[in-house]
């Protein structure tokens, strides 16, 4: 029985992590007009309830970060991130996580390491996270 549960599981998530990205400009903004934040050294999360029975989140980095190769080197670890720890957040939420420059210096487990202890962070106390004026 509980190997049929992990199929079915393994099943539901491929097809549903495409789905499971904010790609639409009013997307991101719907996130950040709720301006409920966490953050840590690396990322500044914002979230909020999307009605939805899934998760999405989208990653967003300045373009401080002055050459492009490294924003979207930062991208790609991080969907990579977000894909293989896909069950850390909760669904029925969209997540924006906001990078911050001290990333770039980051290696790839250390990068995880930020993303997991924040959204571990925000599964215990989500709910009593700061409101941003």
């Amino acid at each position: 029985m509980q190997e049929e549960e992990k199929v079915e599981k393994y099943f539901q998530r491929k097809l549903n992590i495409k789905d499971c990205y904010l790609k639409k400009n009013r997307d991101f903004q719907r996130v950040y007009s709720k301006k409920r934040t966490d953050g840590n050294k690396t990322f500044t999360l914002f979230y909020k309830k999307n009605g939805l029975d899934y998760k999405r989140v989208g990653f967003v980095i300045t373009k401080k970060v002055a050459k492009a190769v490294w924003r979207n080197k930062i991208k790609r670890r991080l969907r990579e991130i977000y894909r293989a720890n896909f069950d850390v957040l909760k669904d029925g939420y969209d997540y924006v996580f906001v990078v911050k420059n001290q990333a770039i210096e980051l290696e790839y487990k250390d990068l995880e390491k930020s993303f997991l202890h924040l959204a571990k962070r925000f599964e215990k106390n989500g709910k009593n996270s700061k409101v941003v004026n």
